[in-house]
């Protein structure tokens, strides 16, 4: 399967990336107690805000310019939060839609790095990108810590999807087949973290005096 053939094969995990970081968005925007337009503006910014730097990164049309379907999904998704009742929305629910976009999009972001020629390691580094700058502008707006510098395991459960997802596309494998291998693998791995608290190793030369 070629990258072009790829591409499309897997862009329905744009939607679904974009759709499930839009709903973390918008829960943060909950949990704050914000307006209808905050919540807008928290969807939007999550779901298109890693796919936005990748596209300006690989020098492509930045996607949610030229396609409506994003940004009314993202409305429309902040809507449905917004007059969802709170009870429906544990709090863990960031956390664990957050994961799944993770996840897809790391996969769709370095599917769509290799279908405009972009080599695989790239390619990886641009899912991971993908996958993880939304989260980490939600965080900065939001007044919260970064995702990123939380001590469970994030941006490498991201890696473990792109990379694993590219190895396997060089190896020839149908591309369906191996975005779902490494989606899973990327979700589980987050999905550890969440439960089980999962870190790597700090660094601890600050504080040993040398």
């Amino acid at each position: 399967m070629n990258a072009a053939t790829l591409y499309s094969a897997l862009s329905w995990l744009d939607l679904f990336g974009i759709g499930v970081f839009a709903i973390s968005g918008a829960l943060v925007a909950a949990r704050n107690g914000q307006t209808l337009v905050t919540f807008a503006f928290f969807a939007l910014v999550t779901g298109v805000g890693g796919g936005t730097v990748r596209d300006l990164l690989i020098g492509a049309p930045v996607f949610w310019v030229q396609d409506s379907r994003v940004p009314i999904l993202c409305l429309a998704i902040a809507l449905l939060i917004w007059i969802t009742p709170v009870k429906f929305w544990r709090p863990a629910a960031v956390d664990w839609f957050d994961a799944i976009g993770l996840a897809a999009y790391s996969v769709f972001g370095a599917a769509k790095a290799m279908q405009l020629g972009i080599d695989p390691v790239p390619a990886a580094i641009m899912g991971v990108i993908t996958a993880s700058v939304g989260g980490v502008i939600r965080d900065l707006i939001s007044g919260e810590p970064s995702i990123i510098v939380r001590p469970e395991l994030y941006v490498t459960a991201g890696a473990l999807s792109a990379f694993t997802f590219v190895l396997l596309a060089q190896t020839g494998m149908p591309g369906i087949l191996a975005a779902l291998i490494a989606f899973v693998a990327g979700f589980i791995l987050r999905a550890l973290a969440i439960i089980k608290g999962l870190s790597l190793p700090a660094y601890r030369g600050a504080g040993s005096g040398e």
